[in-house]
């Protein structure tokens, strides 16, 4: 098998810079991880042009449930323009509908507006009532990677998911386990026969005094990415 891929979502300049330096492979990159990933900005989309490792754009208008207005997807669409003139190689996306089921037709225009793009579904994949099926449209629709706990909230807890996930997709599209994942978890996951795993080699950070946590702009339980915990992670990925 090829080298495991390891994928780093990062939602600042400088957790791209610590990204790079910790030897990730890939880079997802977002806005607000506290809240699971929002669009990022057109700057750090610009940013992140000069990155040597290839960049997907988290494409998520807003925080919630996935499932997107007309006037989200119009939205969305003008961000998978923003991060194809930036040069990125793909865009992160998902869209449900009110049961669950990925919603195909926002999917289906999403990934047409991103013709040429990469194309990774989103843990939305994780709210399906049927992953098969779920693998299937993902599959039909282009796509190339689907990023997935396998519906817990952690990848380490959904492993027997996870393996029937695999299982179906049977080498149709990757299926990258994301969520919780470490450098002590990491070769149990890599065992599924997987070839990416998805993290933020993260660490939660003092709350600086001040007014500005006063005022409400700095909240407790923030995170960075640890350049030290990526390049960890990325050891512990490294095959014999």
């Amino acid at each position: 098998m090829p080298e495991p891929v390891l994928e780093i979502c990062v939602d600042d300049a400088a957790g791209l810079a610590a990204a790079i330096a910790g030897g990730a492979d890939r880079i997802e990159l977002c806005s607000a991880l506290a809240i699971g990933g929002l669009t990022a900005t057109p700057g750090l989309m610009a940013l992140a042009r000069t990155s040597p490792i290839p960049v997907y754009a988290m494409i998520r208008p807003r925080p919630g449930d996935f499932v997107f207005s007309e006037h989200d997807v119009a939205t969305m669409e003008i961000d998978i323009d923003t991060a194809s003139a930036a040069g990125l190689s793909g865009v992160v996306l998902g869209a449900s509908r009110a049961d669950g089921t990925l919603d195909g037709a926002v999917l289906e225009r999403l990934a047409a507006r991103a013709a040429g793009m990469g194309l990774a579904l989103h843990r939305a994949f994780d709210l399906v009532p049927d992953f098969s099926a779920a693998v299937d449209t993902a599959v039909d629709l282009g796509f190339e990677t689907i990023l997935t706990s396998g519906g817990a909230p952690r990848a380490i807890d959904g492993l027997e998911n996870l393996r029937q996930i695999i299982a179906h997709a049977a080498g149709r599209i990757a299926i990258m386990p994301g969520s919780g994942v470490t450098a002590e978890n990491a070769a149990e996951l890599l065992a599924l026969g997987v070839n990416d795993l998805h993290a933020s080699a993260s660490e939660t950070i003092d709350v600086p005094p001040g007014r500005a946590a006063k005022l409400g702009y700095v909240t407790p339980g923030m995170k960075r990415t640890d350049a030290n915990r990526v390049a960890a992670l990325k050891l512990a990925m490294s095959r014999p």
